[in-house]
């Protein structure tokens, strides 16, 4: 063709042709994914530090006690107070994070925010390696937030614009997975290293969090933009180049053609629903329409908001925070390490099956069967903890009932809501308002994690003041999952197998609980009777008669 001209071929078969799912496709994806070892780790280290004996004497002046004072030993632990702080920080930064990324990503692409909250999270981690006292760990903790905040909202924004939709919960879903690999790896971190006698035992931990960082900033600089992202940039011929790249086909192709041209035609219809793009304009077009349309911009901003909300009010971080503390209070664990580790391989080796079933049953399945487990085990947590763990403390078999039923609780939350969130937040905003949609939906992820922080030291507390729940606390999880399971069945549409336009098109045709019936039966390239052209140099898009059922 002269030029260098690429034909755009639009089509409207529902079933057009789509590439296949190449080995590169499930790489660039995988890699991606590492960002979610900075989630992981993070929430993995900071357990198992506040219970290290030289910590706690660093950061409260108290001897380690011998094990025979017990008194003592009851009483040395950071407060409240400490824990809620040094915990919590840490997620109001990446909330911040979270919500700036999105309009970082909108200017400068996808890949270059997660590779500038690289360098930010380094900043913070050099402050927490040479703090000796909260007065530096906790500003440290919160610039370190603020990284892990612009990775963990577009590293979901990345994946989901350039995982094939047929694969794409299960890549996604990989995101997840690399959480939980940091969970266990952090605990195995602070296992080797939470006897030393010296401030390696929290220095080494943390300072390993550098490898992260400079293994996905590297590797970044090596994968493709999203060719969503070019398409919002109105960059068509970087976007074909883009969509070539992470698709392993030619640009000429029809597999190719056939997608580029739908995402445009989308955007196209998109921002003639939504024209203002002005800065404060593009933050108000998150919160419009009514709270009764299910494809208005704000019912999608809820929905993607209260996803994270009811994540994290699942209560998991609870046992990945304070773990320690609460398996302690049983009275018969000598080795609350241990039970945390227990906990994080669980976690890890769970994950993976819901690369098969998010996208073989579903996301709403999975959010609802997941509620329906997590409400038992952990009301069987609390009515064992009240009734006979109460009468003996020391009740080896209650005690164990117990601990099965938590890693039971972890193990269900690890393949339903863990990934699946991520998995829905990523699918459910339209072109123009994706990558704020996401910012937002994470934002509100670590807004709730801070909160649980926040709140947790002094709901399970023994000092006076604190609640002193014990193991009444799962009581509160386990009605928190109830208000999930509702959530999911009245308002989480399914959006498997489907590509993020056809996403658009069922939300403006359904309702949640008849989503999962919904077939595509038109193209937004066919609807819109557009044709593409993408030159070598520029783009041209032109009208054609609306009769006209291709792109030529």
């Amino acid at each position: 063709m002269p030029g260098g001209a690429v034909i755009v071929h639009g089509t409207a078969d529902i079933n057009r042709i789509e590439a296949p799912v190449t080995m590169k496709a499930y790489l660039i994806c995988a890699f991606a994914a590492f960002g979610g070892i900075f989630f992981g780790y993070d929430t993995g280290w900071m357990s198992g530090v506040l219970a290290m004996p030289y910590f706690i004497t660093q950061y409260t002046g108290l001897p380690n006690p011998p094990a025979s004072d017990t008194a003592a030993v009851a009483a040395f632990h950071l407060s409240a107070r400490d824990q809620s702080l040094t915990t919590s920080i840490l997620s109001a930064g990446t909330f911040f994070g979270a919500i700036i990324a999105g309009d970082v990503a909108d200017f400068i692409g996808r890949r270059l925010t997660i590779i500038l909250g690289c360098l930010i999270f380094t900043i913070g981690c050099i402050m927490e390696i040479a703090s000796t006292s909260l007065g530096l760990m906790v500003p440290g903790r919160f610039i370190a937030g603020l990284g892990v905040g612009f990775i963990s909202a577009i590293v979901i924004l990345y994946m989901s614009e350039i995982a094939p939709r047929k694969v794409r919960g299960a890549l996604v879903s990989g995101y997840q997975f690399c959480i939980t690999i940091g969970i266990l790896i952090a605990n195995g971190a602070v296992y080797s290293t939470k006897y030393r006698n010296d401030t390696g035992s929290y220095r080494i931990p943390i300072g390993i969090q550098f490898v992260w960082a400079l293994i996905l900033a590297l590797g970044l600089f090596f994968l493709p933009e999203s060719p969503r992202y070019y398409v919002k940039k109105d960059r068509l011929d970087d976007a074909a180049k883009a969509l070539s790249s992470v698709r392993g086909q030619p640009i000429e192709s029809e597999y190719i053609q056939d997608e580029l041209a739908e995402i445009i035609a989308n955007h196209k219809y998109e921002m003639s629903v939504i024209p203002n793009t002005s800065y404060l304009g593009g933050w108000a077009n998150c919160f419009t329409g009514s709270i009764f349309n299910g494809a208005s911009n704000l019912r999608r901003t809820i929905l993607g908001i209260l996803l994270q909300m009811m994540q994290q009010l699942t209560g998991i971080n609870f046992i990945f925070y304070f773990g320690n503390v609460f398996l302690t209070s049983l009275g018969t664990i000598h080795n609350p390490f241990l039970i945390s580790i227990l906990s994080a391989l669980i976690n890890t080796l769970c994950t993976p099956l819901a690369f098969y079933a998010v996208d073989k049953w579903g996301r709403r399945t999975l959010l609802i069967w997941g509620s329906i487990g997590m409400i038992t085990s952990q009301f069987i947590v609390g009515i064992v903890g009240v009734t006979a763990g109460k009468l003996d403390a020391h009740n080896n078999p209650a005690v164990s009932s117990m601990i099965a039923f938590i890693m039971i609780n972890v193990a269900i939350f690890s393949f339903t809501w863990g990934p699946v969130a991520w998995v829905s937040i990523g699918e459910i905003f339209p072109l123009p308002i994706r990558s704020r949609g996401v910012g937002l939906s994470t934002a509100s992820n670590w807004m709730w994690n801070c909160i649980i922080g926040v709140i947790t030291p002094y709901l399970v507390g023994t000092a006076k003041g604190d609640a002193n729940l014990g193991a009444k606390i799962y009581f509160m999880w386990g009605s928190l999952c109830g208000v999930s399971l509702a959530f999911s069945y009245f308002l989480v549409p399914e959006t498997k197998g489907l590509t993020l336009e056809q996403v658009d098109r069922m939300l403006e045709e359904t309702s949640p609980r008849t989503s999962s019936k919904w077939v595509p039966h038109s193209t937004f390239a066919a609807d819109m009777g557009l044709v593409d052209k993408i030159p070598g140099s520029s783009t041209e898009v032109v009208q054609v008669e609306a009769n006209e059922k291709s792109i030529v």
